[in-house]
């Protein structure tokens, strides 16, 4: 007796741990739960943190324009000893204006400069809009993958959701077959107690109750596991994250009797991330056409100098080399090309092509993706809709044959087996229900996605 109350005592209190141990929980409605995925989750900030970067980077392009003013000044001591002749300086000899002489004189001259310089880039035929242009189509790039981003993790979130009720209702078939095999138990333990059954039987009916409590466990593990993902990405507890049962009620009843009404004009998310690639790489086209035009110069410099050796040719003292005895001002307008980018050009922009094209071909590969999963989604539902509706006739069935197994071996006209057969039996068909149940919600789901209509099937929550 002491043994029968001890397993009692142990089956409920598992039952009410699984089954009932978050009900002091207020219960997320979906919409809430995905506001807070929004704000919250990690992956979507730093794709938004991206969106930032690239229109801080398009900012900079616009500066491209700016005219550039050099400000320099130097002073210098070394000797001034010069032939005629011209040569290349290469960026490597000093500058050394006089000192003609027919001899070496190693004494030290002073002298300094001071120029300010400016230069402008006035006109390049199209390169600055090109560049405005293509920073603007990287902006958008990175702003539709922030979109794509955001509704995978949407997605995400509402078949989690689903998950969560699908769970919660196998987690009450579990419980409820952990209570028809404890009724057997107790049925066993009265008839052997009665010598009308063997011992063994009571044992057959533990080793049921133990398996039926480690699917329990199992299930609960598994509930855990989509509670701790989906609090990560919410910036909740865990324990907060409990599915409103009520609105899977409200949800099943809906889709029977007010079928979605789904709008097949609205752009996928991935599409258009696709679609602004593809105009991002003509725009690069159109960037490297523009890049190898002549490009229109406007300059002028300021500069002033001093130094130690007169104008006769002969040398003062350091301290003369210092301060401004000359000025100078220069203005011109330029132009330059380079005949040769002619080839450059030619070959860059068959480069590009060939990446437009293949931009273009990706774009076109996930319109038909699209198109595709439309059409799966479609025949996915209707199979959904016609195993729905032959499931509860198993259901219904399972449930009559239990029943009787169990009255038939209650009466000691049938072996402990039979009843086993049937309760798993009934534990499948009820499974089979909640699992036919949530693969039509799944199926409705996988279609609005599809067809970029999410907003459709949350109303179906309200």
């Amino acid at each position: 007796m002491f043994q029968k109350l001890v397993l009692m005592g142990h089956v409920l209190l598992c039952c009410s741990f699984f089954s009932y141990g978050q009900e002091s929980h207020v219960p997320i409605k979906l919409n809430q739960l995905l506001s807070s995925v929004t704000q919250h989750a990690p992956s979507l900030r730093t794709d938004y943190v991206r969106t930032q970067v690239q229109q801080a980077r398009a900012a900079e392009v616009k500066n491209n324009r700016l005219p550039s003013l050099q400000l320099s000044y130097q002073a210098d001591v070394g000797s001034n000893n010069n032939v005629p002749g011209p040569y290349f300086g290469f960026g490597l000899v000093p500058t050394n204006n006089g000192g003609i002489r027919a001899d070496n004189n190693y004494q030290a001259v002073s002298s300094n400069l001071g120029i300010a310089a400016f230069q402008w880039e006035v006109y390049n035929f199209g390169q600055f809009n090109a560049q405005d242009q293509l920073a603007q189509a990287e902006v958008t790039v990175e702003n539709r993958r922030f979109e794509q981003s955001k509704y995978d993790l949407q997605s995400f979130t509402i078949y989690s959701y689903l998950q969560l009720l699908k769970l919660h209702d196998l987690i009450g078939i579990q419980s409820r077959s952990i209570a028809r095999n404890q009724e057997i138990r107790q049925s066993i333990f009265a008839l052997v107690k009665s010598g009308i059954r063997a011992g063994v039987d009571t044992s057959m009916a533990d080793a049921e109750i133990s398996r039926s409590q480690l699917g329990l466990i199992e299930l609960d593990n598994q509930q855990q596991q989509l509670q701790i993902q989906l609090a990560t990405l919410a910036g909740m507890s865990p324990a907060q994250i409990v599915a409103d049962t009520t609105a899977e009620k409200i949800l099943f009843e809906q889709v029977k009797n007010a079928p979605i009404e789904l709008d097949g004009g609205r752009q996928h998310p991935m599409v258009a991330y696709y679609n602004a690639l593809f105009d991002k790489t003509k725009m690069e086209e159109k960037l490297i056409a523009n890049s190898y035009r002549p490009k229109l110069f406007l300059s002028g410099a300021v500069w002033g100098r001093a130094s130690s050796v007169h104008s006769d040719n002969s040398y003062g003292s350091l301290a003369d080399g210092f301060g401004l005895q000359r000025g100078n001002y220069l203005v011109g307008l330029g132009i330059n090309y380079n005949l040769f980018d002619l080839r450059r050009k030619k070959v860059k922009l068959n480069t590009q092509r060939l990446m437009v094209d293949e931009a273009g071909q990706k774009l076109q590969e996930q319109q038909a993706n699209i198109a595709m999963n439309i059409t799966q989604s479609a025949t996915e539902v209707a199979t959904a809709e016609r195993r729905l509706k032959e499931i509860p006739r198993q259901t219904k069935a399972a449930n009559a044959a239990y029943r009787q197994k169990f009255s038939l071996y209650k009466n000691g006209l049938i072996d402990i087996v039979e009843v086993n057969v049937a309760q798993n039996m009934l534990n499948q068909a009820e499974r089979d229900y909640i699992t036919a149940k949530y693969n039509y919600y799944l199926a409705l789901f996988h279609q609005v996605v599809a067809q970029n209509n999410v907003d459709g099937f949350l109303q179906l929550f309200n």
